[in-house]
């Protein structure tokens, strides 16, 4: 199953689409299962799909050697022709996102590796903040580093901090937060603590981010697919 590591220097490519209705999202869960089964690119490693829960929608984390070879795919007939055409008709977004692991924590009973995968039971979060240039470094480190009282949170397991490279679909910098809980009651609880009953630390770490960050977005996702390459 793909890992989530920084000592990782392959390149971390995160697909995510938005559509509007339940059939849609089923649509692009089938092409994206076809796609990825199908994979033989040069570069290519390994593929993890996800559809969303709390908004229609669907995920690709994608690992690659390289940018070169990320390119290449973009460039070829079936991407240009055939993908790229069949996702934007049923889609109302498509955020392709070049990013590299700059940080990952878990919880202590998990172990030394974030691991994805669909025989896994995570509630994943992933989140989107877009970011002045100058501050997107900050804003890593405010995502990360200062996040580390979220090991006493009940329900979490670990999270991650995505630098932003390039994108389609993006203007300007951007950081990704990538996160993995126990179910949904969790996360939603974890949300919906008031500011007052809010330990220090993360009151001091949320409003860093909320200077830093100039807009945000997310959606919850279970892992429903994933295949590497040689498999």
């Amino acid at each position: 199953m793909p890992n989530i590591a920084t000592e990782d220097r392959h390149l971390t490519v995160l697909n995510l689409f938005t559509t509007d209705a339940a059939d849609k999202q089923t649509s692009l869960l089938g092409a994206m299962r076809e796609i990825v089964d199908a994979a033989a690119y040069p570069g290519w490693i390994s593929s993890t799909v996800h559809s969303g829960q709390d908004k229609f929608g669907t995920a690709n984390f994608i690992q690659w050697r390289s940018g070169e070879d990320l390119e290449k795919r973009y460039a070829g007939d079936e991407f240009q022709h055939r993908t790229w055409p069949l996702f934007s008709e049923i889609t109302t977004s498509i955020r392709l996102l070049q990013t590299e692991i700059a940080f990952a924590q878990r919880h202590p009973s998990l172990g030394g590796v974030t691991e994805i995968s669909p025989d896994r039971d995570d509630y994943t979060v992933i989140e989107v903040f877009l970011v002045a240039d100058e501050n997107q470094a900050d804003l890593v480190d405010a995502l990360g580093q200062d996040q580390e009282w979220l090991v006493d949170v009940e329900g979490y397991r670990s999270h991650s901090v995505l630098r932003g490279l390039k994108a389609r679909g993006v203007e300007g910098a951007f950081v990704v937060a990538y996160s993995q809980w126990n179910d949904k009651e969790s996360y939603d609880a974890f949300r919906a603590t008031p500011a007052a009953d809010q330990p220090a630390a993360r009151q001091k770490a949320q409003a860093r981010v909320d200077s830093l960050a100039t807009s945000s977005d997310w959606n919850s996702y279970r892992v429903v697919h994933t295949r590497a390459a040689g498999q």
